[in-house]
């Protein structure tokens, strides 16, 4: 497929993004973010975008009809031509149109579709995790659907959870397994090796 144009959705901090970010101007994956949305203007990863040069756009979810910023964000997408659009740490639940099924990636903190779901992101994950007494979590990379944390799942990569462990240092082990899956997801839709069958995902053989 060679390289990406990725659409990237964001609420907060952006630090899935900037790993985007530096990973693309190192030709650490096939991709290069060709637009930001974000759904506050107060999310501080709107800031590495300008940095970098990448156009972004704020949709506010709290004072427009969750209808008109489904159709925005699919317009802001398609005007920049992306190919793959990846949500990253998007706390909103965007009606995915036809036209990009199969084509928006979701990455959730926690071992799907344990911990998943309305209410689930940051740290209520990893506090849910501890109450429970979960001997390991880790991370998620799916493909999104018009539910919370729901799709397909591409790869998950797991981390022991530790008897002293808090929500932070737990937080901190599972965000180092981020960056890596989801960029590994990302090359292997470039490839063209993820099939989806049903509710799962089938990794193909490389060529090589």
């Amino acid at each position: 497929m060679g390289r990406l144009r990725l659409g990237v959705l964001i609420s907060g901090s952006g630090r899935t993004l900037r790993n985007f970010i530096e990973l693309a101007a190192a030709d650490r994956i096939p991709a290069r973010v060709a637009v930001v949305i974000s759904s506050s203007s107060r999310a501080g990863g709107l800031e590495f975008a300008r940095r970098a040069g990448i156009p972004t756009q704020v949709i506010d979810y709290d004072a427009t009809p969750p209808e008109q910023c489904d159709e925005r964000i699919a317009l802001v997408l398609r005007a920049a031509d992306v190919d793959l659009v990846c949500m990253a740490g998007f706390l909103k639940l965007w009606r995915i149109p036809p036209d990009f099924a199969g084509r928006v990636m979701n990455i959730h903190p926690a071992l799907l579709p344990a911990f998943g779901g309305l209410g689930f992101y940051g740290d209520r994950v990893h506090r849910a995790v501890l109450a429970a007494g979960g001997a390991e979590s880790g991370c998620t990379v799916h493909f999104a659907d018009n539910e919370y944390d729901h799709g397909p799942i591409i790869l998950q990569r797991r981390v022991p959870v530790r008897p002293d462990d808090t929500p932070e240092s737990l937080a901190d082990r599972v965000f180092a397994q981020e960056l890596l899956a989801y960029p590994e997801a990302i090359r292997l839709y470039a490839a063209g090796r993820l099939k989806i069958e049903g509710r799962a995902v089938a990794v193909l053989p490389s060529d090589k």
